[in-house]
């Protein structure tokens, strides 16, 4: 199996508002077809703060398609220790990262400047392809 991506909330926002380069709209529909995979976090926050109006019922059913993984013990706890050693990291992005640290997978996201002082964390910001 190759490389498995869990894919953040600023690119399913800038998705549905289309504000995605070309070529990061081709990746993400080769990664939403091969395999679809955001965190309970992110359901939460796109869910709630999208900024596509009168988008909600296409988001919704988009979410619908994932796979969302939950914020079991071991993401809890891998989420303990990152927040433990940065502080200033908001909880939605650690619960994000913890995510991806315990399923080895890449975030793919337009937020990397949060994200890029966690060790092991692999990211991809899908406007720089």
């Amino acid at each position: 199996m190759g490389e498995r991506y869990l894919i953040d909330t600023n690119v399913i926002s800038h998705l549905f508002a289309g504000r995605l380069p070309e070529p990061a709209k081709e990746f993400l529909k080769n990664i939403i077809n091969d395999e679809f995979i955001i965190s309970v976090a992110i359901e939460i926050e796109v869910l709630t703060y999208h900024d596509v109006p009168g988008k909600m019922p296409l988001i919704e059913e988009f979410i619908g398609l994932a796979t969302i993984l939950p914020l079991d013990k071991e993401v809890t706890k891998k989420a303990t220790e990152l927040r433990r050693k940065q502080r200033k990291l908001r909880l939605g992005d650690t619960i994000i990262a913890a995510t991806a640290l315990v399923h080895n997978l890449t975030i793919l996201t337009n937020n990397t400047k949060d994200f890029m002082n966690i060790k092991g964390l692999k990211i991809i910001d899908p406007h720089t392809l």
